[in-house]
């Protein structure tokens, strides 16, 4: 189920538009240096008792400079591997040589309007990223498919994890839910019409049970194919959700399947499933919220997208507690027929890999849409494919 590949064009770089940058300079570059005993604990950043300058936004311009692309834009992935499994995340997180000090990434939980840009401390995009950040999931994987090609298509790049089978290191990445539905006796209940072929829940606990639950849920979470690449990877898969700081409730789905992969867009799309009315309820208000919100705010503002390029992020850096980046898109690269894919400023680690990249004012509609996929030597950082 892979799609096109890449038409050779060269990135159109945005040289005259007025950015917005941080006074520690740019993600990645020259970032200010906190003490290591600082970097205990994700929680501590954007405490309300901090100084949050190093969250203001002025209007000199970033100091990166594009990279000379043409064809396949392919850099460092960014998915966090741990040898050590969960245990080991935290070690990562000290040590982080792309982001020390995690400075420009504010914990979901501390998050306000201060944080975002003067001009732009507007209540419906606040909105808008909230829900974004309760709608995003760690993703959690544990085999690597012996199917991984060696190398990304038409190049010589090595493909991530590839003939590496025979281990069984915890990989964690990012993602985002999507369409959530409720089922009962296979008949769709909520909005819009639709029936399944199987008339019961088929998450594990259901599928090991002599009286499986009539009612469930499904949704989709899109992440990166390189991150979960088909469904050997899928079924070693766990999602972990509302993952907000260090302390949270462990919420976990542990049955998901491949419904689209693709590598050359490094797009895939993950179904889900549950059973427990709480979550699912949950999951439905949510998505029913973040459809409101993104109206308010696409109708807003779509007609200066081109201006202000505002982008942010919302992934879980080094598989640990969920954090906000903002920055701005930089360069746009076509690779088909309304097919585009992204460079930005905005701040990401390894962890953030899937995890859905929003640039203000651009639609949302569909899963078709940009996730992140990796890190340049620039300093930029660039997403998959998506549909424009």
């Amino acid at each position: 189920m892979f799609c096109k590949i890449f038409r050779k064009k060269k990135t159109k770089t945005e040289k005259k538009s007025t950015d917005f940058c941080f006074p520690q300079d740019t993600c990645g570059l020259n970032v200010f240096q906190k003490d290591q005993t600082d970097l205990a604990d994700f929680s501590s950043l954007g405490d309300e008792n901090q100084d949050t300058d190093s969250y203001h936004f002025t209007s000199d311009q970033f100091k990166v400079q594009s990279d000379e692309v043409e064809g396949p834009l392919i850099g460092d992935h960014e998915t966090q591997e741990s040898e050590g499994g969960e245990a080991d995340l935290h070690k990562y997180l000290v040590g982080c040589e792309k982001n020390p000090g995690h400075s420009q990434f504010i914990p979901v939980e501390t998050f306000t309007l201060k944080h975002l840009p003067e001009g732009y401390q507007d209540n419906d995009l606040y909105e808008y990223i909230k829900v974004i950040a309760d709608l995003t999931v760690r993703v959690d994987v544990r085999m690597s498919s012996p199917d991984r090609p060696k190398f990304y298509p038409k190049t010589t790049q090595p493909y991530p994890f590839s003939n590496m089978s025979e281990r069984r290191n915890l990989r964690t990445g990012s993602g985002r839910v999507w369409d959530v539905n409720k089922f009962q006796d296979g008949v769709r209940q909520d909005e819009g019409y639709g029936r399944t072929a199987y008339t019961k829940c088929w998450c594990r606990k259901c599928k090991d049970s002599n009286s499986p639950s009539n009612v469930w849920w499904e949704f989709i979470v899109t992440t990166a194919t390189h991150v979960v690449f088909d469904d050997i990877e899928a079924n070693h898969t766990t999602l972990r959700l509302f993952y907000d700081r260090e302390d949270s409730q462990v919420v976990s789905i542990d049955k998901v399947s491949v419904r689209y992969v693709n590598i050359e867009d490094d797009l895939c799309v993950l179904k889900c499933v549950t059973c427990d009315k709480t979550l699912g309820n949950k999951l439905m208000e949510m998505y029913k919220h973040f459809k409101n919100v993104l109206r308010k705010v696409y109708n807003k503002y779509f007609a200066s997208r081109s201006q202000h390029k505002l982008t942010f992020i919302v992934s879980h850096p080094h598989g640990c507690s969920k954090q906000v980046s903002v920055g701005q898109w930089k360069d746009r690269l076509e690779v088909g027929r309304s097919r585009s894919k992204f460079t930005y400023t905005t701040c990401t680690c390894p962890g953030s890999s899937g995890a859905h990249v929003q640039r203000l004012g651009y639609r949302d509609w569909t899963w078709f849409d940009l996730v992140h996929s990796g890190s340049l030597k620039s300093g930029l950082n660039y997403s998959g494919v998506g549909h424009f």
